[in-house]
Protein backbone atom coordinates (compact mmCIF):
# COMPACT_ATOMS: atom_id res chain seq x y z
CA UNK A 1 0.00 0.00 0.00
CA UNK A 2 2.08 3.37 -0.94
CA UNK A 3 2.21 5.57 1.95
CA UNK A 4 -0.48 8.37 0.77
CA UNK A 5 -3.19 5.50 0.17
CA UNK A 6 -4.26 4.39 4.16
CA UNK A 7 -7.10 6.10 4.34
CA UNK A 8 -8.97 4.35 1.69
CA UNK A 9 -8.33 1.06 2.95
CA UNK A 10 -8.30 1.66 6.60
CA UNK A 11 -11.02 0.02 8.76
CA UNK A 12 -11.61 -0.37 12.69
CA UNK A 13 -12.47 -3.60 11.78
CA UNK A 14 -8.88 -4.19 11.17
CA UNK A 15 -7.89 -3.27 14.97
CA UNK A 16 -7.69 -7.04 16.56
CA UNK A 17 -6.66 -8.50 19.74
CA UNK A 18 -4.08 -11.15 18.86
CA UNK A 19 -3.35 -14.17 21.41
CA UNK A 20 0.93 -14.23 21.69
CA UNK A 21 1.09 -17.69 23.12
CA UNK A 22 1.19 -18.33 27.20
CA UNK A 23 3.57 -21.25 28.21
CA UNK A 24 2.90 -21.96 31.86
CA UNK A 25 5.16 -22.72 34.27
CA UNK A 26 4.90 -23.14 38.25
CA UNK A 27 7.57 -20.96 38.18
CA UNK A 28 6.84 -18.29 35.79
CA UNK A 29 4.91 -17.69 32.95
CA UNK A 30 6.63 -16.91 29.40
CA UNK A 31 5.61 -15.13 25.99
CA UNK A 32 7.77 -15.47 23.17
CA UNK A 33 7.37 -12.97 20.06
CA UNK A 34 9.06 -14.11 17.28
CA UNK A 35 8.88 -12.85 13.29
CA UNK A 36 6.63 -14.99 11.52
CA UNK A 37 4.50 -16.31 14.62
CA UNK A 38 1.83 -14.50 15.82
CA UNK A 39 2.72 -11.35 14.55
CA UNK A 40 1.38 -10.69 10.83
CA UNK A 41 4.10 -8.50 10.32
CA UNK A 42 8.15 -8.53 10.53
CA UNK A 43 9.32 -7.02 13.74
CA UNK A 44 11.84 -4.13 12.70
CA UNK A 45 11.12 -1.67 15.90
CA UNK A 46 10.35 -2.47 19.49
CA UNK A 47 9.71 0.09 22.11
CA UNK A 48 8.25 0.45 25.16
CA UNK A 49 6.51 3.30 27.50
CA UNK A 50 7.14 3.61 31.40
CA UNK A 51 6.47 5.60 34.51
CA UNK A 52 3.49 7.70 32.71
CA UNK A 53 2.20 9.77 35.25
CA UNK A 54 -1.44 9.77 36.06
CA UNK A 55 -3.73 11.08 33.63
CA UNK A 56 -1.28 11.00 30.74
CA UNK A 57 -2.34 10.00 27.30
CA UNK A 58 0.60 8.84 25.05
CA UNK A 59 0.03 8.19 21.37
CA UNK A 60 -2.60 10.42 20.14
CA UNK A 61 -1.35 9.98 15.97
CA UNK A 62 -1.35 7.70 12.90
CA UNK A 63 0.88 6.04 10.53
CA UNK A 64 0.52 5.76 7.10
CA UNK A 65 2.45 2.66 6.43
CA UNK A 66 3.30 1.43 9.85
CA UNK A 67 1.95 -1.74 11.73
CA UNK A 68 1.76 -1.77 15.45
CA UNK A 69 1.26 -4.56 17.78
CA UNK A 70 0.78 -2.88 21.38
CA UNK A 71 1.18 -5.01 24.79
CA UNK A 72 0.83 -4.40 28.23
CA UNK A 73 3.42 -6.46 29.48
CA UNK A 74 2.84 -4.84 32.96
CA UNK A 75 -0.39 -3.31 34.56
CA UNK A 76 -2.90 -2.28 32.24
CA UNK A 77 -3.93 0.36 29.79
CA UNK A 78 -6.57 1.31 27.36
CA UNK A 79 -6.04 2.12 23.26
CA UNK A 80 -8.67 4.19 21.80
CA UNK A 81 -8.84 3.53 18.13
CA UNK A 82 -10.43 5.61 15.47
CA UNK A 83 -10.71 5.22 11.55
CA UNK A 84 -12.22 8.59 10.59
CA UNK A 85 -15.38 7.50 11.36
CA UNK A 86 -15.70 4.60 13.58
CA UNK A 87 -13.95 4.27 16.69
CA UNK A 88 -13.55 1.45 19.88
CA UNK A 89 -11.44 1.09 22.58
CA UNK A 90 -9.58 -1.82 24.13
CA UNK A 91 -8.55 -2.49 27.66
CA UNK A 92 -5.18 -4.22 27.02
CA UNK A 93 -4.08 -6.31 30.93
CA UNK A 94 -2.76 -9.56 29.96
CA UNK A 95 0.93 -9.67 28.88
CA UNK A 96 0.27 -12.31 26.32
CA UNK A 97 -2.17 -10.37 24.09
CA UNK A 98 -1.63 -7.57 21.85
CA UNK A 99 -3.75 -5.30 20.12
CA UNK A 100 -3.08 -5.08 16.22
CA UNK A 101 -3.14 -1.16 14.95
CA UNK A 102 -2.73 -1.15 10.74
CA UNK A 103 -2.05 2.01 9.26
CA UNK A 104 -4.56 4.74 8.87
CA UNK A 105 -5.89 4.00 12.39
CA UNK A 106 -5.56 6.99 14.99
CA UNK A 107 -4.72 5.34 18.30
CA UNK A 108 -4.35 6.57 21.98
CA UNK A 109 -3.16 5.21 24.97
CA UNK A 110 -4.66 6.03 28.07
CA UNK A 111 -6.15 5.24 31.53
CA UNK A 112 -2.47 3.48 32.65
CA UNK A 113 -2.65 2.14 35.73
CA UNK A 114 0.39 2.65 38.46
CA UNK A 115 3.59 0.58 37.41
CA UNK A 116 2.48 -0.37 33.81
CA UNK A 117 4.37 -0.70 30.41
CA UNK A 118 3.66 -0.62 27.09
CA UNK A 119 5.76 -2.20 24.58
CA UNK A 120 5.19 -1.67 21.20
CA UNK A 121 6.33 -3.92 17.92
CA UNK A 122 6.38 -1.83 14.95
CA UNK A 123 6.46 -3.05 11.36
CA UNK A 124 9.21 -0.38 10.32
CA UNK A 125 11.85 1.89 12.27
CA UNK A 126 11.12 5.44 12.91
CA UNK A 127 10.32 7.65 10.39
CA UNK A 128 9.03 10.94 11.00
CA UNK A 129 7.28 11.03 7.58
CA UNK A 130 5.07 8.26 8.62
CA UNK A 131 3.10 10.01 11.19
CA UNK A 132 0.38 11.78 10.74
CA UNK A 133 0.34 14.09 14.07
CA UNK A 134 -2.43 16.44 14.11
CA UNK A 135 -6.53 15.00 14.01
CA UNK A 136 -7.92 17.71 11.95
CA UNK A 137 -5.24 16.45 9.85
CA UNK A 138 -6.59 12.47 9.86
CA UNK A 139 -9.72 13.75 9.70
CA UNK A 140 -9.43 15.43 6.41
CA UNK A 141 -7.35 12.40 4.91
CA UNK A 142 -9.97 9.84 6.07
CA UNK A 143 -13.01 12.04 5.04
CA UNK A 144 -13.19 10.50 1.14
CA UNK A 145 -12.60 6.65 3.15
CA UNK A 146 -14.34 4.11 0.72
CA UNK A 147 -16.63 2.14 3.14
Amino acid sequence: MAKNDFHKTSHINQCKLIELGKNHHPNGNLTVVENGSFVPFDVRRVFYIYDVPGGEDRGGHSHKALYQLIVAVSGAFEVFVDDGVNQQNYVLNRPYQGLLVPPGIWSKEHNFSSGSVCLVLASDPYDEADYVRDYDEFKQLTSSKIL
